[in-house]
């Protein structure tokens, strides 16, 4: 549907909402900027989106539809603008970040998005986007560097705490294969990020990441000394595996963790 003409005073309003081009348009939005009430707000943005002026991205929340576009069933112009501001407080991390930093070529057709919300819904598209959303404590929002996307400050987890995350959940970077891959790039392109690994392992808190961490650097980068030793004095009671999502058969003791047969290549005491 090609937009349809507006009044004056509507033309106005739609044009001071969009001045500064948010990602996203939201009830509460329009009416802090038109001085409306929420449910008149509400009522404008839906009136707009009929006409074609604006998409509707989920139930309140709108883009705007670019003037020379054909119809209003436009894709997202920049999915991590929208992240931010639809589940703030957040931070893109996992394998979006991996990718943002270079730690991976894989291409993944998700957004990782770390909220401190508990959403119903852990898997959405919006516009043609699709996002993945998990939980994680607001305390534990450290390791962040801020990037501009258009007009839009987005909080992205540093190369370190990108692979903390997912050495906490190896499902974050597309299992624990993927996450020894990301680690051995890290070590290479970004050697500064190695030292903050097990700083924001301890700020973390938890005792699974010293466990897989200290596996693959026994396994892999028998070398970094530091680190192993680091990993070796913060080992906590109990046992993790390797990945949560692979069998695990093989239990190396000295890691307290599970561990495919497959994994068991030759480890440095």
């Amino acid at each position: 549907m090609r937009p349809t003409g507006l009044s004056a005073n509507s033309r106005t309003q739609l044009s001071k909402l969009l001045r500064d081009s948010p990602p996203i348009l939201t009830a509460g939005q329009a009416a802090a900027a038109l001085g409306l009430t929420p449910a008149i707000a509400a009522r404008r943005l839906a009136a707009w989106s009929r006409s074609g002026w604006l998409a509707r991205v989920r139930r309140g929340a709108y883009v705007p539809v670019p003037i020379e576009s054909e119809s209003a069933d436009v894709a997202l112009d920049d999915a991590w603008s929208v992240a931010s501001t639809m589940f703030s407080p957040c931070y893109v991390g996992g394998w979006s970040a991996a990718e943002h930093w270079g730690l991976t070529e894989q291409l993944f057709r998700s957004i990782c998005v770390m909220t401190a919300r508990r959403p119903r819904e852990r898997q959405l598209v919006m516009r043609k986007a699709r996002f993945e959303l998990h939980t994680v404590a607001l305390a534990q929002f450290i390791g962040l560097k801020t990037v501009w996307r258009g007009g839009t400050r987005v909080q992205v987890s540093d190369p370190a705490r990108t692979l903390i995350d997912m050495l906490a959940d190896p499902a974050l970077g597309g299992g624990i294969r993927h996450v020894a891959e990301m680690l051995a790039t890290l070590f290479h392109d970004q050697p500064k990020e190695a030292a903050k690994l097990t700083d924001y392992a301890a700020k973390i808190g938890s005792g699974a990441v010293y466990k897989r961490l200290g596996f693959l650097l026994q396994r892999d980068h028998p070398d970094r000394v530091a680190l192993i030793e680091s990993c070796r004095a913060h080992l906590t009671e109990g046992y993790a595996k390797l990945d949560p999502a692979l069998p695990a058969d093989r239990l190396v003791t000295a890691w307290r963790v599970w561990v495919p047969a497959s994994e068991l290549r030759e480890t440095h005491a």
